[in-house]
């Protein structure tokens, strides 16, 4: 498993790349690394791209669990998200995440690529910096 954080300092856009096996325990590393991130950028926006995704190993009760919690970032009626979804059954529990969360956090997303999260952040062609 790999994963990199990312910034676009011109749109304030936080962007977490994952590649591998997606497993609990390194969701709920995720959720902190994310609002660590966030809150460090002061992002405006964010981008999941769990497109890479190999082996989706994330228990129903962890996704119940992450939709009950605050969202990893602040104030989720302004800053909208986009999770680029992975193929198979990640996009099925992806999108029973999104009706799940839609309450508490309109502006969340589930997209199948980056092109389209990019359009639903309207930016084009954002270039993203590594963040350590």
């Amino acid at each position: 498993m790999t994963y990199q954080f990312e910034f676009n300092p011109e749109n304030k856009i936080l962007l977490l790349r994952f590649e591998g096996q997606l497993t609990d325990k390194l969701t709920r590393h995720l959720y902190w690394e994310v609002r660590k991130y966030s809150t460090a950028t002061d992002a405006s926006a964010a981008i999941f791209d769990l497109s890479a995704v190999t082996q989706f190993d994330v228990s129903p009760e962890l996704i119940r669990e992450l939709v009950n919690r605050d969202p990893a970032m602040p104030d989720p009626t302004r800053r909208p998200r986009c999770l680029v979804a992975p193929p198979g059954i990640g996009l099925a529990i992806s999108r029973l995440c999104e009706v799940a969360v839609e309450p508490r956090s309109p502006l969340f997303k589930i997209v199948l690529s980056l092109d389209e999260a990019f359009a639903a952040l309207s930016v084009q062609s954002p270039r993203f910096e590594p963040l350590k």
